[in-house]
């Protein structure tokens, strides 16, 4: 399998002549007196209700003035229990509450807790519930970059691209409510399969949107990517190099903004993804701009991986036929009694799952997202344990804002792109 990276920066701005990443020399020294003030340490919260914290997270920082001395991010506002939950139910009905965990990019969720439970039963899902599951995969990877995007451009003081991105991501939400019925809340997945197949002119939709996409990242793009105000704020701010991004846990674009060549996807396939001809951006500096930059040509990358998927998108079934995994059809319910016995049975009994153990991962929007299995034999996991990348990618705010102004604090924390829900889980 023939590995391609893309080389940072990728601006649209690059491609015009304009150098995206101007080179930047010292200052040149200024010789003020200052008076000394004896001025003192302080503690200051930020959060657990400010916005710039994107979530109920509280950071505890100690500041020497707008010098940031130390950063201890607390968590757990949100606890809300999904694994031990998770013990309580059976397989399929365990999928709500994976959606909730990152409702950025809920399908993304649906679909790897299906897979693990896959893995663990040994189930092989059709060719046509493959590729439209990449097509959900990639779809919100999109889907949890704009909102990145959107909010990342509101830290910096740009309100356009906010509106540009929430624009398209209303778009989502409507392929979301036609797929699914809910925007956010989707549940889409069914061990096994799918809710149900595509609803007709659904991936018509996807193709208009992956058709006109383009257009509006490029103008957020060339709004974004060599503005100098946009450039000040990120280049140099929250730098962190290969070997410490490696030691802190960081996956997805964040470490790929370190020069880490590292993505599920490349590294472990699932779902013939080396089959898809895409490309993994990798940055150089691991700073803010660079993780902006790895995002904005990921969204590209993605839209490339659409195309494919809806290119070979094959006819057939999109549920594994076998009544001990698969509901039958509501035709057949009501009109064949057996039917109608293995639709009460799989409901009131659900799927029974070998004794044993296995880890599944995926590449989500944030990085690497794992779900450990456990059964004992029986319709409910004995264990139900996540590897949520938000969660890991957090504790390395700490080393990040080291040094920087509370300013470059909030920048920092936004370019981590963390969601709550699945940090306190």
């Amino acid at each position: 399998m023939t590995r391609r990276t893309v080389d940072i920066p990728v601006g649209r701005g690059a491609e015009m002549g304009m150098d995206a990443r101007p080179a930047m020399g010292p200052l040149a020294p200024v010789d003020v007196a200052e008076p000394d003030i004896g001025s003192e340490e302080m503690l200051i919260n930020i959060g657990p209700q400010h916005p710039a914290t994107h979530g109920v997270l509280r950071l505890i920082c100690e500041l020497d003035g707008e010098t940031v001395l130390s950063v201890t991010p607390h968590i757990g506002y949100l606890h809300s229990s999904f694994e031990k939950l998770g013990e309580y139910r059976t397989y399929n009905q365990i999928v709500p509450l994976t959606d909730r965990m990152d409702y950025l990019a809920p399908l993304i969720y649906n679909c790897a807790y299906a897979m693990a439970v896959e893995k663990l039963m040994g189930i092989e899902v059709t060719e046509r519930c493959k590729v439209v599951r990449v097509i959900c995969l990639e779809l919100d990877r999109i889907f949890s970059h704009l909102l990145w995007l959107g909010t990342t451009a509101i830290d910096v003081g740009a309100f356009t691209p906010f509106l540009y991105a929430f624009q398209e991501r209303e778009r989502i939400y409507q392929l979301h409510e036609e797929l699914t019925g809910a925007r956010i809340t989707t549940s889409a997945t069914r061990v096994g399969g799918m809710m149900s197949d595509l609803p007709p002119g659904w991936a018509e939709g996807v193709r208009e949107f992956i058709d006109t996409f383009p257009r509006t990242l490029n103008e957020i793009d060339a709004l974004l990517t060599t503005n100098a105000i946009h450039q000040g704020r990120t280049m140099n701010i929250g730098a962190i190099g290969p070997e410490d991004a490696v030691d802190c846990g960081l996956t997805g674009p964040n470490l790929r903004a370190s020069g880490v060549d590292y993505d599920v996807r490349k590294d472990r396939p699932y779902y013939d993804y080396e089959t898809y001809d895409f490309e993994v951006p990798v940055g150089e500096n691991g700073d803010c701009y660079d993780r902006y930059l790895v995002r904005m040509e990921e969204m590209r990358q993605s839209v490339a991986i659409l195309h494919q998927a809806l290119d070979r998108l094959p006819d057939g079934p999109i549920n594994v036929e076998d009544p001990r995994i698969s509901l039958p059809s509501k035709t057949d319910c009501m009109s064949d009694m057996e039917s109608m016995i293995h639709h009460f049975k799989l409901i009131m009994d659900g799927i029974d799952a070998p004794a044993e153990d296995c880890y599944f991962s995926v590449e989500g929007s944030k990085g690497e997202l794992g779900m450990y299995l456990v059964g004992d034999g029986g319709p409910k996991p004995v264990r139900w344990r996540i590897r949520p990348p938000s969660f890991v990618n957090l504790s390395a705010i700490a080393k990040l804002a080291e040094g920087h102004l509370v300013a470059d604090l909030i920048m920092i924390n936004a370019s981590l792109d963390i969601v709550l829900g699945e940090i306190d889980r």
